[in-house]
């Protein structure tokens, strides 16, 4: 006789969706290595226990913290991207501060397996929803990019060369930025003129 699975707390209750936000900051603020049971308990100001009612291992609170943050930018890419200049809408994208919690969740998934599986199969997903979302503005806009550079590669190299940037400034590093900023700044005006923000 197999025992019956033990209950896990509501999906929407505010317990839980506290203890989430409260691991989400603890990533942000210290790194993934200061989340634990007993911290998260006692930031929310509760027993660890509680913790474990909705959570039944860490591993599955950082799941549920990864899961909610990665449908969260999965709702955003349709929206962000949908505009007149689609291309600097993907800049902002890749180079938006919440790309520092993907780094966590990057850096945690060297060392658990079970998250570097679900990171890799919503990055598939987010990148896959990303690559339909540009290629559809582009051609609505008429924008075309040059020989040899598809929707899916500028994506690529956008969403690669946005995280160094931040990864780099999270550090301190800040040599031949500028330069790089600039190089994105020109390409963006050369394919869809000056930003909203300088017109």
């Amino acid at each position: 006789m197999t025992a019956a699975p033990r209950r896990m707390g509501a999906e929407n209750s505010k317990t839980r969706l506290l203890l989430l936000d409260i691991t989400e900051r603890l990533m942000l603020e210290e790194g993934y290595a200061a989340v634990g049971v007993r911290r998260v308990a006692r930031e929310a100001e509760v027993a660890p226990a509680l913790v474990l009612y909705y959570f039944r291992t860490l591993d599955d609170l950082f799941l549920a913290a990864l899961r909610r943050r990665a449908d969260q930018e999965l709702a955003r890419v349709d929206r962000v991207l949908d505009g007149p200049q689609p291309l600097r809408m993907l800049w902002t994208l890749s180079s938006h501060p919440g790309n520092t919690l993907t780094t966590e969740f990057a850096a945690l998934a060297n060392h658990r397996k079970a998250i570097r599986a679900e990171l890799a199969a919503h990055a598939d997903r987010y990148r896959e929803a990303q690559v339909a979302a540009l290629t559809r503005r582009l051609a609505e806009t008429g924008v075309e990019l040059p020989d040899g550079l598809s929707p899916a590669v500028l994506l690529v190299l956008t969403n690669a060369l946005g995280r160094i940037l931040m990864m780099e400034n999270t550090m301190g590093m800040t040599t031949r930025h500028e330069e790089a900023v600039a190089f994105v700044e020109d390409f963006l005006k050369r394919y869809e003129g000056a930003s909203a923000s300088d017109a």
